[in-house]
């Protein structure tokens, strides 16, 4: 009985261990195919050499696929940070002072963590206690926005614009942009969008452009937008790369759709 034990013990190490070698080597495959989708060559290649050992695999997922993570707030520069201390830190600031700064300072905090209901609730709090500051407006526009209400968030995006068309360096005219466009208010956000571009190389901007001037047959403007952030790409710094990728594989991907 001794005996048998110990088999069934060596029979589900083995399967243990069997089960781990395959949960890895899918893994593998999976950020070996991420790679190519990314176009980052060199990590494919890596990836595909050290295939079985795997070090190359795990250095891609910390360093370009957890920096590259899809989320709700891509595009958006907003101040304050992720981290559970500084949470705290607000909200006992928030429990002592009740200050309308720290109320935003949180709403920002979860707009990055893609906490977009308690950002809202914190934004509206802030604008309780000062209703007239820009970057709450602002935030709150965005933040609705992206929970799928442009009509709510167009009188705040609007009236932040009329203020100050340059606020958060051209981010919230963006935000109004888009807005239009979800409305389906095309000609105007092609208006909103081309005022963008005069003023800024922002990827994101110059791709919905080029996508609006698709969609009303005019591929002449489309693709010099498109040819802009591929060719700007290619000499950007690592970092803006990471954060621009989005944009870059849709401008390549709207320009193979139209024949190179």
């Amino acid at each position: 009985m001794f005996a048998s034990l110990l088999s069934d013990s060596a029979s589900w190490k083995y399967i243990l261990s069997g089960l781990l070698g395959f949960l890895f080597v899918v893994f593998q495959i999976w950020m070996f195919v991420d790679a190519i989708r990314r176009e980052e060559w060199l990590w494919a290649v890596f990836i595909f050499l050290t295939f079985g050992w795997g070090l190359s695999a795990v250095l891609y997922y910390f360093f370009v696929y957890r920096a590259a993570a899809p989320s709700a707030t891509r595009g958006f520069e907003l101040p304050g940070t992720q981290d559970r201390k500084r949470i705290k830190e607000l909200e006992a600031q928030i429990h002592h002072l009740d200050k309308a700064h720290h109320h935003s300072q949180l709403g920002d905090v979860y707009f990055q963590q893609g906490k977009l209901e308690k950002a809202e609730a914190s934004y509206r709090a802030a604008l309780e206690r000062d209703p007239q500051d820009l970057d709450t407006r602002a935030h709150l526009g965005q933040c609705l926005l992206r929970l799928k209400r442009p009509a709510d968030a167009r009188p705040l995006l609007e009236g932040v614009v009329a203020e100050n068309p340059k606020h958060d360096y051209g981010h919230t005219l963006m935000a109004l942009a888009e807005t239009l466009t979800a409305l389906g208010e095309i000609d105007a956000a092609l208006a909103m969008w081309r005022q963008v571009t005069e003023n800024h190389s922002y990827p994101r901007a110059k791709v919905q452009l080029a996508e609006l001037y698709l969609a009303k047959n005019q591929a002449e403007l489309a693709r010099p937008q498109l040819n802009d952030v591929v060719a700007d790409d290619a000499h950007a710094p690592a970092f803006q790369r990471r954060r621009d990728r989005l944009w870059v594989r849709r401008a390549k991907g709207l320009l193979r759709t139209m024949g190179g």
